[in-house]
């Protein structure tokens, strides 16, 4: 239903970050079980996971390093297990797995953009080990059909100055993809999601869900490539 409104509205959408199909090389990555180089040592430990993901976007493609990594929508996910905000309340509860974003790895500072008009719905710094860390959540309208943007793990100065309400423009810079200290603790990189209805949160709303609620979380956020239009551009080395 949103692809077809972005669609119809013929919108120039802006690039949310800096990328180049011509120059530049995307890594796609993959966080699922069937990755065995991504073992539980790697995962639980900050600085080892980001030379886990320094070591893949650096890898060789075509005798090119990798500039950004990117994937992850619609992926069950081992990563997950390293934080309790996505670990049930008892043994017994079904964790939260599902990934309802894309991510894009990159160096901490890289530059994050509007992709369309839009204006700040909510923004709030989640500090809990896992967590989104700082977060903004843009609100856009298009023929009459309201829906959001969220982007987590950002650099904590991107939310000096905020207010909700604010104005964004389509291409006017935003955010940067925050250091460990600051975006959850996790390597740096930008996880991107559109959300319909926010259902009443501000500043935050679930980038993983439980498996058993798939459907549910997926009919409420999209695909967010159909803002990106990156992952025809991903290479699986």
């Amino acid at each position: 239903m949103l692809q077809n409104i972005i669609q119809q509205a013929s919108l120039t959408i802006c690039p949310v970050v800096t990328f180049n199909a011509l120059t530049h090389k995307l890594q796609l990555l993959d966080f699922t079980e069937t990755n065995k180089e991504l073992t539980a040592n790697i995962i639980g430990d900050t600085g080892k996971f980001s030379h886990y993901i320094n070591s893949q976007l650096h890898a060789a493609i075509d005798g090119t390093n990798a500039r950004l990594g990117i994937g992850g929508y619609n992926e069950h996910r081992t990563v997950y297990s390293r934080s309790d905000v996505f670990n049930g309340s008892s043994p017994d509860e079904e964790p939260r797995r599902l990934h309802l974003g894309i991510d894009i790895w990159g160096d901490a500072g890289t530059n994050v953009f509007a992709p369309l008009d839009g204006m700040v719905h909510s923004f709030a710094f989640n500090d809990q080990y896992g967590d989104y860390g700082a977060t903004i959540i843009l609100s856009h309208l298009i023929n009459n059909f309201t829906f959001h943007s969220l982007y987590g793990h950002l650099a904590l100065k991107d939310l000096n100055d905020l207010k909700e309400g604010k104005k964004i423009s389509a291409g006017e810079l935003i955010a940067h993809f925050g250091e460990p200290k600051e975006n959850g603790h996790w390597p740096p990189h930008l996880h991107f999601q559109l959300i319909i209805d926010m259902e009443g949160k501000k500043g935050d709303y679930p980038g993983v869900c439980k498996f058993s609620e798939r459907e549910k979380y997926l009919a409420n956020c999209p695909d967010p490539d159909i803002l990106l239009g990156m992952m025809q551009h991903a290479i699986n080395n």
